[in-house]
């Protein structure tokens, strides 16, 4: 998409006639204001093409997905189980409220770091990595998607884990964890290795 773009851009500012570009003496204008034309020009295509800045989600569907009670400490939180690579990668896009007490379960597979954002998430969160015996290991509290501010992908921050034998992640609502005193160290039960057996056949 990027080069098409380019081809496009340079197409129309080779019709140098048709924006002045020409001088009386039939010269090109200096370097430093050709450079700046087709600065313009690139200003006002690229937003055109969808790639200046992210914009809100349109019609973006919350996913449903089964569910499991957990308990974690003298807490239970009703789970959605993300067991695919799809289901994974949707998360709590598009959910713009989340019951006190619900969440999402994402399984990882097998141990390693765990990187998350918040791509088209569009509530604060609070996300725990944990390990394969369902031991939590890091608590991190997460931002919302900010529409309200031109950006791009790779403005978004990173909550990635510092240990690199996480399995399992759990998203709850922003600060779930501390509002009822779940450290980490705190174990989840059912062992979320159980989980399989709810979403396989």
């Amino acid at each position: 998409m990027m080069y098409q773009v380019l081809q496009f851009v340079a197409a129309v500012y080779d019709r140098r006639s048709d924006f002045g570009d020409n001088f009386g003496d039939g010269h090109r204008p200096p370097l430093q204001g050709r450079a700046f034309r087709l600065g313009v020009l690139l200003a006002l295509c690229l937003p055109a093409f969808g790639l200046a800045q992210n914009v809100p989600p349109a019609a973006g569907t919350p996913q449903s997905l089964p569910t499991v009670t957990l308990h974690i400490g003298k807490a239970t939180l009703n789970t959605q189980i993300a067991a695919t690579a799809t289901q994974r990668e949707i998360g709590l896009m598009y959910v713009t409220k989340l019951p006190d007490n619900d969440g999402m379960i994402f399984l990882l597979g097998d141990p390693a770091i765990a990187t998350f954002w918040m791509k088209n998430t569009l509530i604060p969160l609070s996300v725990a990595y944990i390990d394969k015996d369902g031991v939590i290991r890091e608590i991190y509290d997460m931002v919302p998607e900010d529409f309200s501010k031109p950006h791009v992908d790779s403005d978004l921050p990173i909550y990635r884990s510092e240990s690199n034998q996480i399995c399992y992640a759990l998203e709850t609502n922003l600060h779930w964890f501390s509002l009822n005193g779940i450290k980490p160290g705190t174990k989840i039960d059912p062992p979320p290795a159980s989980l399989t057996k709810i979403v396989t056949p």
